[in-house]
């Protein structure tokens, strides 16, 4: 089966077009550095043609709601149209578990694109997962300096490569609305992860929780990104997750 990976080449996008692959599928990349511009509909033309499926993990690195109301509403309405067009019988997409209960500006842009598939013209399926495993790897990369400035967050971290392989098994079923979210084993506050993480590379530096203002502060430290209904309960730890990323390193 021909399915559409848009984001195909992020994170998540990757995994799901391996998994793809394995599983005998046929995934077509939609993605900038594939000529596809999902934000302008720039190389969407034809793209999707025998396309039956189509698996939605676009994303934009920005935390502020303009340009997240923006970037997803702008893409959604494109990859929507062109799988209208295109006569595609599924759209799978992920979101974020408590995406509903925490303003951040991000989180707005996540529900314009939640909105638009539910209301959009091809029948669909939504996936809400936890943050992944790898959250705190840019805040710890993209540090200058000895010191990391992480957001207190309480989270319940999961596997991105578990979240792939959930977005590939529902290819080639009907569409389910909103499916059982997705979680991590346990619970962990997100600056204790940046510390392991930055520790299991050997880094020196020094991580600073700070907490977000006012109620999406508050609504972060206070278990706002935890499940909170039936859930699906991811298998592997953030401890397994850690000594894959050191072996990358040696």
């Amino acid at each position: 089966m021909r399915v559409a990976v848009a984001g195909g080449t992020g994170l998540i996008g990757a995994l799901v077009v391996r998994k793809l692959t394995t599983a005998g599928h046929e995934p077509v990349v939609l993605a900038r550095s594939r000529g596809v511009d999902l934000t302008t509909g720039a190389g969407l033309g034809g793209k999707l043609d025998g396309c039956e499926e189509v698996v939605d993990v676009t994303n934009i690195m920005s935390v502020r709601r303009k340009p997240a109301v923006g970037f997803f509403a702008a893409a959604t309405r494109n990859l929507l149209d062109a799988a209208a067009t295109a006569g595609a019988r599924h759209v799978i997409a992920l979101s974020i578990v408590g995406v509903d209960d925490v303003d951040l500006g991000y989180y707005f842009g996540k529900r314009k694109q939640e909105e638009l598939v539910r209301n959009g013209p091809v029948p669909w399926t939504i996936l809400r997962a936890t943050q992944f495993h790898e959250f705190p790897e840019p805040l710890v990369d993209g540090a200058r300096g000895p010191f990391v400035v992480v957001p207190r967050e309480l989270s319940q971290p999961v596997s991105a490569d578990e979240v792939a392989s959930a977005l590939a098994a529902q290819v080639g079923q009907e569409p389910g609305g909103y499916v059982r979210p997705l979680a991590g084993p346990e619970q962990l506050q997100m600056a204790d992860m940046a510390r392991r993480l930055a520790k299991a590379r050997g880094s020196r530096k020094i991580v600073l929780p700070v907490c977000l203002p006012g109620a999406v502060g508050k609504a972060m430290t206070g278990g706002a990104l935890l499940p909170r209904e039936d859930y699906a309960r991811g298998e592997r730890t953030f401890a397994e997750y850690l000594r894959r990323a050191a072996n990358r390193l040696s």
